[in-house]
């Protein structure tokens, strides 16, 4: 079974919104500045996004990890 581009683009989405929050905490406990970690977190969400679409997609041209299900072709 293969997914499709769309699947991919709504996953991509909604983890990097999970890690951009947590990346501009992060960025906030460590520079005391909402400022910068809102700007931090504004850059990584739109690079991550990107990467992780390509990564998606090359997990998903391989069949490493899968199992194929075969279905049978008569009924008992």
């Amino acid at each position: 079974m293969r997914d499709k581009h769309y699947r991919s683009v709504i996953k991509a989405v909604s983890w990097r919104t999970l890690g951009t929050i947590d990346t501009m905490v992060i960025s906030y406990f460590v520079t005391g500045n909402l400022i910068w970690a809102l700007s931090i977190g504004s850059i990584e969400v739109l690079t991550k996004m990107v990467l992780y679409y390509f990564h998606e997609r090359a997990w998903n041209a391989t069949n490493f990890g899968r199992i194929k299900v075969v279905k049978n072709d008569y009924q008992i």
